[in-house]
């Protein structure tokens, strides 16, 4: 805990100074904005003179007068467009909801109708309605953890953060059931090689980092970032190369492709949005299936019942939920929340939320919200039983926040509460579901995003070329 004059702060009296600091730069922020606008007023005053010579002191008031009219009216027009809207997308939510619920049921029908046998009957009015009112969902999610498909692999996947991969250190990891290690080669450019010497299978991020070679620690055989053994101590050299995967470096952090298929030739960009400082980017090993994590973290109806001790303390709980988006996407935003969403194949969500006091929520947008905190989740399937997450926080408010000691200390421990939170439910969920509970058992309106989430992963599993609501169905559409 950080000391002053002797003295020891709690976590609380920690974050409450904090708190207090993040509530004076953002009134230093507004106060300078001000004097800004009021010293851009007086430089025009000055460098327009004429103006004030060729008009009267009643001709420019009336002039004002005119444009303080003009603008309310803008305003007042403005509002009434954004209402519109509003309505707008509510019953284009309401009506891609119909819709969808139609797809689904015709997805859950197809099977039935292959298998049963031709028939000359005709469907009476009741047996119609029947069929409308048949499962909302056409996937299953029960029973233990399958083995993921090979096709999920065919993928960029983000495995760490760039300032923590050092010239002379490694990052040992597990993707999709196998043990890799990152590490800089001579060049500085990360490499990713199986975390397995092929001597005698000696796990490599036991050794060290030297001169861009990965040595391990049983014999000193040493591998360069493409896998292959460049030096055999004690022994004549012969070819021996580990398996490697494609590795790149974008963006602060760094990529692998762990599939068989040829890599896609671009990244993802999962650089925060304009204006944000990134403040917090931390690790943690979670024992959960990233599937289960993903659909926690695509919920946000759950806050208010889930996380009472920490963001969502003093929430109220909306007579109604929604997550408005459009019918071929995976991104939108909540109402009555102000946050934004997206999932961002294969493992990422991000989330724009907009700021306000503790227990209340500011307006229905993040545009009607002054600050706002931007996070990065990205979920990486190490182990049917586990998940990577690397977890990225920025914000467009209090710059010299950073740079306070022990803030990257602060932001980890409420992460950890936050994520405690959610995890003592979702590893219930996983002991359900290993014994044949379904998780996805009735979904409704506000499960959404989750939803679209898994008929993309199951369209992936199934091998579909136009996968569902992603860039590339909608520019083949």
């Amino acid at each position: 805990m950080p000391q002053c004059k002797g003295k020891f702060f709690d976590a609380n009296q920690a974050l409450e100074v904090a708190r207090y600091d993040i509530q004076y730069c953002d009134w230093r922020a507004r106060q300078d904005l001000l004097t800004i606008m009021l010293l851009h007023e007086k430089v025009v005053e000055v460098l327009n003179p004429l103006a004030r010579e060729y008009k009267s002191i009643g001709t420019m008031k009336k002039e004002l007068a005119e444009l303080q009219e003009d603008l309310t009216q803008a305003h007042r027009q403005v509002h009434i467009s954004e209402a519109r809207v509003s309505t707008a997308l509510d019953k284009l939510a309401y009506m891609e909801e119909l819709v969808n619920d139609k797809l689904l049921q015709d997805r859950s029908t197809t099977a039935e109708t292959d298998q049963a046998s031709p028939s000359t009957s005709t469907a009476t009015p009741s047996a119609n309605i029947m069929k409308r009112k048949s499962p909302r969902k056409s996937f299953n999610v029960s029973g233990p953890v399958q083995p993921y498909h090979p096709h999920l692999k065919n993928f960029w996947y983000p495995v760490a953060f760039s300032t923590d991969l050092q010239d002379d250190t490694m990052i040992p990891f597990d993707c999709f059931e196998q043990p890799w290690v990152v590490f800089r080669g001579k060049d500085g450019k990360p490499g990713c090689v199986q975390n397995t010497c092929a001597h005698r299978a000696c796990p490599l991020d036991l050794g060290s980092v030297k001169e861009g070679r990965i040595q391990c620690p049983y014999h000193g055989w040493e591998y360069s970032t493409d896998g292959t053994c460049e030096k055999m101590p004690s022994t004549r050299l012969v070819n021996v190369k580990l398996k490697s995967l494609p590795c790149f470096e974008q963006e602060g952090m760094v990529w692998v492709w762990p599939g068989t298929d040829p890599p896609a030739p671009n990244l993802p960009s999962l650089k925060p949005p304009p204006d944000f400082q990134i403040h917090a980017e931390i690790v943690m090993e979670l024992p959960v299936e990233h599937g289960l994590l993903l659909d926690n973290l695509l919920d946000l109806a759950h806050a208010p019942f889930t996380h009472t001790s920490t963001f969502a303390k003093g929430w109220s709980v909306p007579s109604l939920v929604k997550f408005l988006t459009p019918a071929s996407d995976l991104q939108g935003y909540w109402d009555p929340y102000p946050i934004d969403m997206e999932f961002r194949p294969p493992c990422m969500v991000l989330s724009t939320i907009g700021i306000s006091k503790p227990g209340k929520l500011e307006g229905q947008s993040t545009r009607e919200c002054a600050t706002h905190l931007h996070q990065l989740h990205v979920c990486l399937p190490s182990t049917r039983g586990k998940t990577r997450l690397l977890y990225r926080m920025s914000l467009d408010f209090a710059p010299l926040l950073k740079h306070v000691p022990f803030m990257q200390h602060l932001w980890r421990h409420f992460a950890e509460q936050v994520l405690n939170e959610d995890l003592q439910l979702v590893l219930g969920q996983q002991e359900r579901m290993n014994n044949g509970a379904d998780v996805w058992n009735f979904p409704v309106s506000y499960d959404k995003l989750g939803v679209r989430y898994r008929l993309w992963r199951d369209a992936v599993n199934k091998g579909e070329k136009q996968l569902p609501f992603s860039n590339q169905r909608k520019e083949e559409s």
